[in-house]
C-alpha cells in the first residue's frame, strides 16, 4: 500500500475541495493506504473545534456536510493531520482550538511528508 499526503488550502465550506479531499482520504485509508493531511491557508479551519454547518441553501431541509466531523473521522482511522503554524498565527487559531488529533505543524512538517510520501495530491 501506498503512503499518500494530501493538501489543501480552500475553506471547509466555502467550496467541494474540503469536502472532496476528505472524502478522497477516508477511502485511502479503507483501502490500506497511510495518509496524511496538510491543511493550509483557509482549510486550516477544517481542523477547528465546533463547527455548526446550516443547511444547503438551494435544499433548505439538507444540512451541508461537517468537514470537522468526517476529518475527526479521518484521524480516528490513522490520519496525521497537521495545519500550517504560520496560517494559524494569523488567524489566531491555537492548538487547543483544534479538534482532537490535529496539530499545528510547519512547512518544514510539509517537506518531509512530501519527499516521504509514495504519491502526493493537492486539492
Amino acid at each position: 500500500m501506498a503512503s499518500i499526503t494530501v493538501i489543501v488550502a480552500d475553506p471547509p465550506y466555502g467550496r467541494e475541495r474540503v469536502y472532496t479531499a476528505l472524502r478522497f482520504s477516508l477511502l485511502a485509508m479503507h483501502e490500506g493506504h497511510t495518509l496524511r493531511l496538510f491543511l493550509l491557508e483557509e482549510a486550516i479551519y477544517t481542523a477547528k473545534r465546533g463547527q455548526e454547518p446550516q443547511e444547503m441553501p438551494a435544499l433548505l431541509d439538507e444540512r451541508m456536510p461537517n468537514c470537522g466531523e468526517m476529518l475527526k473521522a479521518a484521524i480516528a482511522k490513522g490520519a496525521e493531520v497537521k495545519i500550517c503554524g504560520v496560517c494559524a498565527k494569523e488567524r489566531g487559531i491555537a492548538e487547543d482550538d483544534l479538534v482532537e488529533g490535529a496539530t499545528i505543524g510547519s512547512m518544514r512538517n510539509l517537506v518531509e511528508w512530501i519527499v516521504d510520501s509514495d504519491k502526493v495530491v493537492s486539492f
